[in-house]
């Protein structure tokens, strides 16, 4: 009876072992994003961007910057997403991982309806934090109206893609 009560008792250990085991391994690849809605970047044309103004609706976060030419070549594609998508209540932000006054040029070269916020070489590191690994650009991800990733893209985006993201929210 001892022995069963014995075997009954490491059985359960080891469960919980494996439950604590399983839920870390699939939180690995989890950012934390705590931090991330109170942020707040300086605008190339004056102002600031309030990330917390973004949480509560799907967002498409950007990161970008002037000299990366897939990053240039995907800022229509953005914005189209953005004009076509906001009345749902997505909001798209690009951070420019670059210096303000490239970024303002470029800005002011170009008719972009998002916002955008110069977030400099601190952008990397965020990103690395949202789960760019290598540091690329351009990185984007999706996060659902609780403030939560739910998709992530190193390299330019296409329109199936975005489709797909509009059409999960997130």
């Amino acid at each position: 009876m001892r022995r069963r009560r014995v075997l009954w008792g490491g059985l359960g250990v080891v469960a919980a072992a494996a439950g604590v085991g399983t839920a870390l391994w699939r939180s690995r690849d989890e950012p934390d994003t705590s931090r991330l809605w109170s942020l707040r970047f300086p605008r190339p044309g004056g102002g600031e961007l309030v990330l917390a103004e973004m949480h509560g609706k799907p967002l498409l976060l950007n990161f970008w910057a002037t000299w990366c030419a897939p990053c240039v070549t995907e800022m229509p594609l953005l914005d189209r997403f953005y004009s076509e998508h906001r009345a749902t209540g997505w909001s798209v932000v690009g951070l420019a991982v670059d210096q303000e006054v490239p970024v303002r040029e470029f800005v002011g070269q170009r008719s972009i309806g998002f916002p955008i916020g110069l977030a400099g070489t601190d952008g990397l590191e965020l990103a690395r934090a949202l789960g760019n690994s290598q540091g690329g650009l351009p990185f984007s991800v999706a996060f659902d109206a609780a403030g939560r990733p739910k998709a992530r893209k190193l390299g330019a985006l296409d329109q199936k893609t975005l489709a797909a993201w509009a059409e999960g929210g997130g």
